[in-house]
Order: structure tokens, then C-alpha cells, then sequence
């Protein structure tokens, strides 16, 4: 069976946020609900900004990570592919802005929510919403950029360590 988390999909991947090859990172899993991707993830007490409190930066991490593995997925899903098929791409974060709402519990888990807005070329526009238990507690507009596509490869792969 393959894997619905994207970024199980995503060799070599050292991403603080999102990279399982990255053992002090945070590990963010997203997978499809519908059209959606979501992600639930939990914070450590080390993560807080103020007492009990996620920090910001923290949170933009998740969102844009979350983001990016989104841009991946939902290229291969309008192509018609898999998650472990080839070639493979890679996004970057070519803009995000995140808007703060309420503060964000450590104790209670969060839930992002992206959903694509437009894919044009190598660009996928999205927004992202983050959730703790019931309370909208940020919302982001974020651009992916696709800066790798496995098919062009002509070299190494900057992507697998």
C-alpha cells in the first residue's frame, strides 16, 4: 500500500518542518481529505512563544511545509499520478503571508487545512488556515514555486542528501 503522507514521498527530504530524514525536525504529515490537505500535528513544550503558547515562527513553519508537500501532491494529482511515482518535483515557498488570528495552544493539537486556489506552470497558489480544537487561529496565502522536476535532472539531485 502506498503511503498517503506526502511527505513520505519526498527522498532524501532534511526539512526542519517537514524532512523525516531530520531527526530534531517536526515531522508535519499532510494527506488528502477530498480536496483538501490537511495536516494534524502536535507541539512540544520547547515550541512555545509565550507560556502555553506555540511560537509564530513555529507555526509559519508548519504552514509553509505543509504548503510545499500540498504543491507537490496536488501536481501529481492533476496529472494523474501517484504519490510514489516519477518524475518527482519539489516546491519553494515563493511568497507567504500569514495572518495571526488568537494564539495557539501548545496542549491541544493543530490542524491545518490548505486548499489550491490555481496552478499555472510551476505555480501553485493556496491558502492555509490553521486550527486549535475549534478556533481559526491563523490564516496564510502562500505560493509554491516547483524549483525541481526529476525528469530535467542533469546532475545530482540537490534534494537527496
Amino acid at each position: 500500500m502506498i503511503s498517503p503522507y506526502f511527505q513520505d514521498h519526498m527522498e532524501g527530504n532534511v526539512c526542519f518542518g517537514c524532512g523525516k530524514k531530520n531527526d530534531d525536525g517536526l515531522h508535519i504529515k499532510g494527506y488528502w481529505e477530498g480536496d483538501e490537505a490537511h495536516c494534524i500535528w502536535q507541539a512540544e513544550e520547547k515550541y512555545h512563544g509565550w507560556a502555553n503558547l506555540l511560537s509564530g515562527g513555529i507555526l509559519s513553519t508548519i504552514i509553509d511545509c505543509h504548503c510545499m508537500g500540498t504543491a507537490m501532491a496536488y501536481a501529481y494529482k492533476s496529472e494523474g499520478r501517484t504519490l510514489d511515482s516519477k518524475p518527482w518535483y519539489r516546491y519553494a515557498t515563493g511568497t507567504m503571508n500569514v495572518k495571526f488570528l488568537k494564539p495557539t495552544p501548545i496542549a491541544v493539537p493543530v490542524k491545518l487545512i490548505a486548499r489550491v486556489t490555481e496552478q499555472k506552470g510551476k505555480k501553485v497558489v493556496m491558502k492555509c488556515e490553521a486550527w486549535s480544537g475549534d478556533t481559526l487561529t491563523a490564516e496564510a496565502d502562500v505560493i509554491a514555486i516547483r524549483v525541481y522536476n526529476s525528469a530535467e535532472d542533469q546532475g545530482e539531485n540537490p534534494f537527496i542528501d
